[in-house]
């Protein structure tokens, strides 16, 4: 039977870390050809990191890449090796290279570069309208990047027309949810549209707002799933691919012989690598169960918790920073945070910051001393009682006969950012901050007042599904992690008397839906109004999405998990007199 032998290396490199990422690959060929693999390949750009951004115009990143790049190719032996770069010809380009026995066959570039949402790969990059393919041993293989296998008339259907049994698909394909469902239907369509093998690796890690979820999968000719890679993990999928029923499947298909013809000659380049067989088999070790590489489609909650917990882990440890805070309230969004910052850093790595006011109830203090010991972290205590009478002393002859206001409730907000950010000065803590989407959607939030921080672990996650999160903790953990009574009293800033979300905001399961009819998904006014709302309720919403942009500006970079966050995924101006409603 003939069979190839394939190996996905499903890696986190960082962005700019040339000799960290050159030796993580370097290691995972090493592996690949331990465990008898014909070909080894890692995702898009895996010697840069990917987005790389505005490094790209850099020349000097340029040229330090493809230093790399020859380091790598020093370390190919006998296993051909795709490994993604950046090329430089007359212009620069999103690329893979082709290695075997220290050699580079050939390049391959990007032929559909994405620019839309979070991608912005036309303000760097040139397409490329060359689509070769490649015989290693005696198997055709076509190597594709990312959006090119999205098109169903692109390089892979060429290259299965033209003969290749295998397309192999190099990937850094940003987490969102639902994404992996969108991308596993596309891949069996395409598989088996074009009776073809597809390999799709993606990387995995968090860069900046990004979190690539790994997910990397192999879809047979038949349009069936044979391969999972892990999801949010490292991995290296080793499997034996059946080219013979590629063939068999093809034998049967007579419409695709009249689109062969269509297809002409000369519409792919056909590139032969010298692979030395014998050397192969003596190395071949004995053929894996297949069961061992069909991992588990995480559940939707735990996927979501999953991306956070990695996003927070990589921005923390790969800025270098030597621990984190989080400010405690007793409240829903900083008790997550709180959890999630342990799962990704360990708890002797956290901090928490209760800073009690005249108006935190006594449930509140309750709660944030029941989570700490639940957490097993450090809590320190600081009161802002005198601060903010200091405050309100400094300003009684400017603000004398002026009634009480938001002003003294952000006060109170901006006191605690200011000792946030000591701490975070004194020993070097990164501040986690702790606002939600809908917060961050309509302005309930104080600028350098509870938006003080360095990353916003769930600015993309809305209020409701904060709830379902906490819920989906405490019953994986089989325990009330967050405290029962968290979950269930009113949420309140308590920055006044009897505060309660709700004196300014509509309920959250009320609001969350107008959001995203707004928001992620563009609705009108009209459409909005169609679900079942009520239209004073929408207009004043929507006054505070749009009224809020400026502070939106000015807040920390968080995850994204929806189909759009707020930052390079959603470019709203701030100066803006246009109302739809």
């Amino acid at each position: 039977m003939k069979t190839l032998r394939l190996a996905l290396a499903q890696i986190n490199p960082t962005v700019g870390d040339f000799e960290g990422n050159v030796s993580k690959i370097i290691y995972y060929i090493e592996e690949a050809s331990k465990a008898g693999a014909q070909i080894v390949t890692f995702p898009e750009l895996a010697i840069t990191g990917y987005p790389p951004e505005d490094l790209l115009l850099k020349p000097q990143f340029i040229e330090d890449n493809l230093d790399a790049l020859n380091k790598v190719q020093g370390n190919v032996g006998d296993i051909t090796a795709i490994v993604g770069f950046v090329d430089r010809k007359d212009d620069i380009y999103n690329a893979a290279a082709i290695i075997y026995n220290k050699t580079l066959i050939d390049t391959y570039h990007k032929m559909y570069l994405p620019n839309y949402g979070v991608f912005d790969e036309y303000r760097y990059f040139q397409a490329d309208a060359r689509c070769p393919m490649y015989k290693i041993g005696d198997t055709w293989v076509g190597v594709t990047i990312c959006e090119d296998i999205w098109y169903p008339e692109g390089p892979a259907r060429l290259q299965a027309l033209a003969g290749a049994e295998l397309v192999i698909n190099i990937n850094a394909s940003p987490y969102r949810i639902g994404r992996g469902k969108s991308r596993e239907d596309m891949l069996s369509v395409r598989a088996f549209d074009s009776m073809v093998i597809v390999a799709y690796l993606n990387t995995v890690g968090g860069q900046d707002e990004l979190v690539f979820d790994g997910h990397s999968i192999v879809i047979d000719q038949s349009g069936t799933v044979i391969a999972r890679g892990k999801q949010f993990e490292e991995d290296l999928i080793v499997i034996d691919l059946n080219l013979e029923a590629v063939m068999m499947r093809r034998l049967h298909a007579p419409r695709r012989r009249k689109e062969v013809i269509k297809l002409g000659k000369e519409a792919v380049e056909k590139i032969s690598i010298p692979v030395e067989k014998t050397s192969y088999e003596k190395r071949r070790v004995s053929r894996l169960r297949l069961s061992s590489l069909e991992h588990t489609v995480l559940e939707p909650k735990e996927e979501i918790y999953r991306s956070l917990v990695l996003g927070t882990s990589d921005y923390v440890f790969k800025n270098g920073f030597k621990g984190v805070m989080v400010s405690l309230s007793g409240g829903i969004d900083s008790s997550l945070v709180a959890s999630i910052a342990v799962d990704a850093l360990g708890k002797e790595n956290v901090t928490g910051l209760f800073m009690p006011s005249p108006y935190t109830s006594k449930e509140s203090r309750e709660d944030v001393y029941a989570l700490r010991d639940n957490l097993g972290i450090k809590v320190v205590e600081v009161p802002i009682d005198n601060i903010f009478k200091s405050y309100l002393e400094a300003l009684k002859q400017e603000f004398q006969n002026l009634p009480e206001d938001t002003t003294e409730e952000n006060i109170q907000a901006r006191t605690r950012g200011n000792i946030l950010m000591a701490f975070s000065n004194k020993f070097g803590w990164l501040v986690l901050t702790t606002g939600n989407k809908s917060e961050l959607s309509v302005g309930y939030a104080t600028l350098y007042g509870d938006m003080a921080g360095g990353f916003a672990v769930i600015k993309d996650v809305p209020k409701t599904m904060v709830y379902e999160l906490c819920k989906w903790k405490n019953n994986k953990e089989g325990r009330a992690v967050i405290p029962e009574r968290v979950l269930r009293k009113e949420p309140s800033a308590e920055l006044r008397p009897d505060q309660k979300d709700t004196d300014t905001l509509p309920p959250y399961h009320v609001l969350d839906p107008i959001l995203k009819a707004y928001i992620e998904d563009d609705k009108s006014f009209d459409e909005i109004l169609s679900l079942g709302c009520e239209v004073e309720c929408v207009q004043n919403v929507i006054r505070m999405i749009d009224k809020s942009e400026y502070k939106r500006r000015q807040a920390p970079p968080g995850i994204k998990i929806t189909q759009r966050a707020f930052g390079r995924d959603r470019r709203f101006p701030i100066t803006n007199r246009y109302r739809g409603h």
